[in-house]
């Protein structure tokens, strides 16, 4: 019975990233970061700073976030696999 389920939502998944693609072959599909920026650029604002340190390429400040996201899921993962293993302790 949850193989059914599984495979049901799967389907509903593949459903869903497909649709677009499909209904729209030739969309430009962009993220949230682009269109702010876009958004606040228009109406004219300046930054208020300028950054101490700009990373050389795009390609080093991709990986100094994923870098960035890959620390805060450690931290994560080994504070709940503390707290279960206090639990599992008692």
């Amino acid at each position: 019975m949850k193989t059914i389920h599984y495979v049901g939502l799967i389907a509903i998944l593949i459903v869903l990233f497909v649709t677009p693609l499909l209904l729209m072959p030739t969309a430009e599909y962009g993220g949230a970061d682009g269109a702010a920026e876009e958004a606040i650029s228009d109406q004219g604002y300046e930054p208020w700073f300028t950054p101490i340190w700009e990373p050389p390429s795009g390609e080093i400040e991709s990986l100094l976030f994923v870098l960035q996201a890959a620390i805060g899921a450690l931290i994560i993962g080994y504070y709940v696999g503390y707290e279960k293993g206090k639990r599992a302790k008692k």
